[in-house]
């Protein structure tokens, strides 16, 4: 049986003790309202110039097994392999 445990919040006392805590501590920065206004967010990872396109596509299994046992990276190799044939075979 899996039993949850539920959420023990924090008593006014501890909150204190902790709120004491981080203002004693001289390496707490803490923004004002302002200050917090201002900063910058940040978005992740810059946006690529050219993209990835997700695609369903169907593959024999020979094809898709030679890849994944060929280890980690398997999809790039693959990618690769695609982007040589195409410099090999114009359309």
């Amino acid at each position: 049986m899996n039993k949850q445990s539920k959420l023990r919040r924090n008593t006014p006392a501890e909150e204190d003790a902790i709120a004491r805590g981080i203002a004693a501590d001289p390496d707490t920065f803490e923004p004002t309202d302002e200050q917090f206004a201002q900063m910058k967010r940040r978005g992740g990872r810059p946006k690529l110039i050219n993209p990835k396109i997700a695609v369903t596509i169907r593959y024999d299994a020979e094809i898709i097994e030679r890849f994944k046992n060929s280890g980690e990276g398997w999809q790039t190799r693959m990618n690769n392999a695609l982007r040589d044939w195409l410099t090999t075979h114009p359309l």
